[in-house]
């Protein structure tokens, strides 16, 4: 028999998959939906046994029942997984789920709400007319809700509809201007307070203007004394409004509800928990939070609230009806705050038991201008029990009724309560659950990037390293011995933190040996902005060929600007690819112009990283990237307009997890002749200047296994006279006039044009590293890994490190044959990591880079 006491009702407790998992013969990926019933997950958390570390839950795609590991699993509020459901994409559905502004507003939205819909990846203005399931019903758990939208404006005529779907109708509009669509595939314009209190009144009286909504603080009289509490509900009977409000005693404990003030989901959450906790044991209850690994903090929270308000008026009152039902006109609305004594000092805000002098002098302090704090200075706080958390200023100022001045804090993991938001009212923008408000004085300067006190990492050779002052001395790439006397070492190169790697290989790559980027640093390019071209030369790439040093600190000044510049949250501590970085910071930022320029089909276009595309070919096993290129070239018809100074290429690879090769051969030079428009080409058999080209005999066996197939005119004729080839379409090549005379008097040997590699970035299991090529032989060759070893534990520091790989040039030496039936695990050193794991391969034309 369970020892469960029974339920009013047996709900549903909906979660998501965080991680792929596999299960039997069945595979489910990150994103996938499923529930269980309340009463079962409670009978996994009873209190005779520990705590399970397993779920039994149906999965909503398929109806099977499976096992999870709670540890991959995230709650979700069914309203808010009837949305998801809509979405298709698992992985589209997950990302939507961690964004959570889209899905907010989502929860927010009403009929009759102004939105903007993406059709055909345009954004048209629209209408929300209706939410809801478009299925017919069902005996399913769960059913997808959708948004029912009458397109307007340019968006007319762009819909699928009249408000119907299916045959039945959800709404009217006219013809061919309705959709429905997921919330996914639309922007929800913000609404003002005062609606928002709406949304949550009903369809009715919408128009109607209503002071208190659920959420809001409140005081009213009781028995002629003042009394505070909770609006939990608002609703009106006939022409009168009432107010539904849990009171509040002074002897409540509100510092634990500090982390957590404006979410409405958890006063809503308190009062089902106050629900529950009347019909059912308390103890039970307690230990069922003590128990639950799963529940959110915000659901545990909101048991443990209602825990406190139950006992507080059990013993005051000696009853459990503690809600109090007020009309609205004997309801006055009040800041939250009003009746919160202290906040807890769990999340930086002040003392426990701090006096109110205490309160004034560490106010004074704080804006005592000593402080070296400002916005986007790195910083440590202490949480409870000495647990700190690290993170970045973004915001300074003061807060509603609290008199000291505050710090909006993005932190660099998911330990805070918020986007940016402070009861109801934006801040600053970062990812859910990373932003955090705390006193101004309970931060402290991040000690990690103040100085290195490893006596190991010998601290006399990074002493120098501050920033140079504007108008300082810029330092050439280094070279040869130079490179390896400045560079080579531990803590050298460019320090990685917070998932900076996709950076720092990056930066290291461009600025360590070469000069064909410099004119980033120095040049103002029309949309160039001064202050990240000022932070990228003098506070990275001067520091880097000075002294071989850059602190982690540097790089997230950098990240900072992009991330303000570039409009996106999670430039300072989410996973990024280098071709992301590189396109915003040069098309975006600096607006320098396109590094490539391509033709196709007489349309030219423009690009900073060049992505390989191309259909698995049998007859290539172990490329080289000459291969890969003219392949690429040739398959989508792409000629480049003018000699590049930088070409960056990416290999045909998508993420960690899928390489079309397991091993690719970098081309030290890259030929570039024959991918070159309206340049003299020569003649693949006799040398003479080429004015056909034929490009179905790119793969004829007979011909070399590299080089696009061009000919002169004797040389096209001869080889399209065999039966095989008769069929072949040569195109004509536009020869320049001094190249024609010149023909004609004998002189028709055509220059050819080579890029040299310069460096080649590495990822395996999500983490990039680079080999920069630092002098002129095969051997000559180093690699950087900006998180090659750490200091100190979870507060400590990166450690990067630059070590010679000479080892290269014994595979570089190989024929190709030899070379293929090298295996990876045997390969010496790090050349492995080039050959296997090449992400983007980088060269460069000396001659170019002089006039570009």
């Amino acid at each position: 028999m369970s020892n469960l006491p029974p339920l009013a009702a047996d709900r549903n407790c909906f979660y998501i998959l965080t991680e792929d998992c596999a299960y039997g013969n069945k595979y489910f990926q990150a994103g996938n939906l499923c529930f269980c019933s309340e009463r079962s997950y409670l009978r996994n958390f009873s209190e005779d046994g520990p705590p399970a570390c397993f779920l039994k839950v149906i999965m909503l795609d398929d109806s099977s029942t499976v096992t999870i590991n709670l540890g991959i699993l995230q709650p979700v509020r069914q309203e808010a997984a009837g949305f998801l459901l809509a979405i298709g994409s698992h992985s589209e559905r997950l990302h939507f789920f961690l964004e959570r502004q889209s899905l907010e507003g989502a929860l927010r939205a009403v009929p009759g709400q102004n939105v903007m819909v993406e059709v055909e990846r345009e954004f048209f203005p629209g209408v929300v007319r209706y939410i809801g399931s478009i299925y017919k019903p069902s005996l399913a758990v769960l059913t997808p809700v959708f948004f029912g939208v009458e397109l307007q404006g340019e968006g007319e005529n762009r819909g699928r509809s009249d408000g119907s779907y299916h045959g039945t109708e959800y709404f009217k509009c006219k013809r061919n201007c309705g959709i429905f669509l997921p919330f996914s595939k639309i922007q929800f314009i913000p609404t003002s307070g005062n609606d928002y209190g709406k949304q949550k009144l009903g369809k009715q009286d919408t128009e109607e203007v209503v002071p208190v909504k659920v959420g809001d603080a409140v005081s009213f009289f009781v028995d002629e004394i003042p009394t505070k509490g909770i609006a939990m509900a608002v609703y009106r009977e006939g022409s009168k409004w009432f107010v539904k409000v849990c009171p509040v005693r002074a002897a409540f404990p509100w510092g634990f509800f500090g982390d957590f003030i404006g979410k409405n989901d958890i006063v809503v959450g308190c009062a089902r928990a106050i629900e529950e906790i009347s019909k059912r044991d308390v103890r039970f209850c307690v230990n069922f939070v003590k128990k639950n690994p799963l529940y959110s903090s915000v659901q545990l929270m909101c048991f443990s609230l209602a825990d406190g308000i139950f006992h507080s008026f059990q013993e005051e009152e000696g009853t459990t009806d503690i809600f109090r039902e007020i009309p609205m006109e004997s309801v006055v609305k009040e800041s939250l705050q009003s009746f919160l004594p202290m906040f807890n000092s769990d999340m930086g805000f002040g003392k426990p038991n701090q006096t109110k002098g205490e309160i004034s002098e560490s106010s004074e302090e704080g804006e005592g201008g000593n402080s070296p704090l400002e916005v986007n200075s790195m910083v440590q706080i202490t949480l409870d029990k000495g647990n700190q958390v690290s993170g970045i200023i973004r915001w300074l100022g003061y807060l509603p009724q609290i008199k000291e001045k505050m710090a909006g804090v993005e932190l660099d993991e998911d330990k805070g309560v918020t986007a940016g938001e402070w009861l109801g009212r934006s801040y600053f923008h970062c990812a859910p659950k990373r932003g955090l408000f705390v006193r101004l004085n309970s931060c402290q300067p991040d000690v990690r990037f103040q100085s290195f006190p490893s006596s190991e990492l010998s601290l006399g050779d990074f002493r120098g390293q501050e920033v140079l002052p504007e108008g300082a001395e810029s330092f050439p790439p280094l070279r040869n011995e130079a490179a390896v006397r400045v560079l080579q070492g531990r803590m050298k190169g460019i320090q990685g933190h917070c998932n900076s790697c996709y950076m720092d290989a990056a930066l290291f790559s461009l600025f360590s040996c070469t000069s064909v980027l410099d004119s980033m640093l120095f040049m103002p390019f029309p949309l160039c902005d001064r202050n990240v071209q000022g932070i990228l030369r003098d506070e990275i790439v001067n520091p880097l060929r000075r002294s071989g040093f850059v602190r982690a600190s540097s790089v997230m000044h950098l990240r900072e600007q992009l991330t303000d510049k570039g409009q996106c949250s999670s430039f300072t501590n989410a996973e990024k690819d280098p071709e992301e970085f590189l396109n915003l910071i040069m098309q975006q930022i600096l607006g320098i112009e396109p590094l490539l320029k391509l033709q196709s089909g007489g349309q030219e276009q423009g690009c900073y990283c060049y992505q390989i595309f191309m259909d698995k070919q049998e007859d290539l096993v172990v490329p080289d990237v000459q291969q890969l290129v003219e392949r690429s070239f040739l398959s989508s018809d792409l000629k480049l307009v003018e000699i590049p100074s930088c070409f960056i290429i990416q290999m045909p690879r998508f993420g960690k997890e899928y390489k079309m090769f397991s091993k690719i051969i970098p081309s030290l030079e890259l030929d570039i002749t024959d991918l070159l428009l309206d340049s003299p080409r020569e003649c693949c058999l006799c040398g003479d200047v080429a004015t056909l080209e034929c490009s179905e005999c790119f793969k004829d066996k007979v011909f070399a296994a590299t080089g696009l197939k061009q000919f002169c005119s004797s040389c096209s004729k001869q080889v399209h006279s065999h039966r095989r080839r008769k069929a072949h379409k040569p195109r004509k090549l536009h020869i320049p006039e001094e190249f024609q005379s010149w023909s004609t008097r004998g002189c028709q040997q055509v220059p050819r044009e080579k890029l040299e590699l310069f460096a080649v970035l590495c990822i395996e299991t999500s983490h990039y590293v680079s080999f920069v090529k630092y002098g002129p032989g095969n051997e000559h060759w180093m690699f950087f890994d900006s998180m090659a070893d750490r200091h100190g534990g979870e507060n400590g520091f990166n450690i990067p490190t630059v070590t010679l790989c000479p080892e290269i040039a014994k595979y570089l030496d190989l024929p190709l044959a030899v070379l293929a039936l090298e295996q990876p695990r045997d390969m010496d050193g790090v050349a492995k990591r080039l050959f296997c794991d090449a992400y983007m391969y980088l060269y460069q034309s000396r001659k170019m880079a002089l006039y570009k």
